[in-house]
């Protein structure tokens, strides 16, 4: 796996908007997709949203269907995730990570044993 690593995060209003980027360091992504967590304080890490990498088919929680949306540039092997009409409740630490899933149970999210640094997104009400 690429290592990764995750931007764009920031503090916004509820309503906001705000585009986090994953890149890959060290070498391209080369797994089927790339896939967004979160983790809230005192929460587990749940995931978002994934993408595959080649053929760009995308799968949201329902949490986030409607509001967020993924895109990515295989040149610059950057998947970015979209964040409009943001709410308090998505407030968290957001990862990226590849992987041969498109979708990810809890326990498959408990099993990944390397996740980059994340980025702090904060929505104020």
């Amino acid at each position: 796996q690429a290592q990764v690593v995750e931007s764009g995060g920031g503090s916004v209003a509820a309503g906001g908007s705000l585009r986090l980027s994953c890149a890959a360091s060290g070498r391209p992504f080369s797994s089927y997709a790339v896939a967004w967590f979160r983790q809230a304080t005192g929460k587990g890490r749940e995931f978002l949203a994934a993408i595959s990498w080649l053929g760009g088919s995308t799968y949201f929680e329902d949490s986030v269907k409607g509001r967020f949306t993924l895109s990515r540039d295989t040149a610059k092997n950057t998947v970015y995730l979209q964040m409009n009409n943001l709410k308090p409740e998505d407030t968290a630490i957001y990862y990226c990570n590849e992987g041969e899933e498109l979708y990810y149970r809890a326990y498959e999210v408990a099993g990944i044993q390397s996740w980059g640094k994340g980025t702090q997104v904060t929505v104020s009400s």
